[in-house]
């Protein structure tokens, strides 16, 4: 009988893509604010000089956010049986770090995503990818532009590989 080999762990074994309505709507709605705000500014501007300069400065601000959801939700997350990462590379936290996934209603998440604490704050640092996912400290946020039927499966094999690492599921056989 032939052995069966060893898994490799860069195997992608599900991915996360920003749905494309949701990516266009997000970036467009913020993006017509930005807009909106500038025009405002400079077609009837406000008398008192400190509104102008808050309805440009909010303005190019959302603008500026804008571009940041279009560029953040231009990739496409991967799980993988050593980490969640991002397709150029980025890896937003490895699969020994992760403490628990939280899916509850009541956690501060993102839009049909899911909120990972950690065991300890990362390295890596805070990192905020607007509309797809953000870390700070011991928590990683996925969601936002994100499709829930896409996430749920991501964040319930990442509770899965937690059970196995931990012993309360019995290890598949090699």
């Amino acid at each position: 009988m032939a052995r069966r080999k060893d898994h490799d762990p860069d195997e992608v074994l599900a991915t996360i893509d920003p749905h494309p309505v949701r990516r266009v709507f997000t970036t467009g709605v913020t993006g017509v604010l930005g807009a909106l705000l500038v025009y405002v500014a400079a077609a009837t501007p406000p008398a008192d000089l400190v509104w102008l300069v808050f309805l440009v400065v909010l303005g190019l601000f959302c603008l500026w956010l804008s571009w940041r959801v279009w560029t953040a939700t231009a990739v496409r997350l991967e799980l993988t049986r050593r980490e969640l990462r991002e397709t150029g590379g980025r890896v937003l936290f490895s699969i020994d770090e992760v403490d628990s996934v939280d899916r509850s209603i009541f956690a501060f998440k993102p839009a049909g995503g899911f909120l990972v604490r950690l065991k300890a704050p990362t390295a890596r640092g805070r990192v905020y990818a607007p509309a797809l996912w953000w870390r700070s400290g011991k928590r990683v946020a996925v969601g936002g532009a994100t499709a829930g039927s896409q996430a749920k499966p991501v964040a319930d094999l990442i509770s899965v590989m937690l059970a196995e690492r931990d012993g309360k599921l019995p290890r598949r056989p090699r």
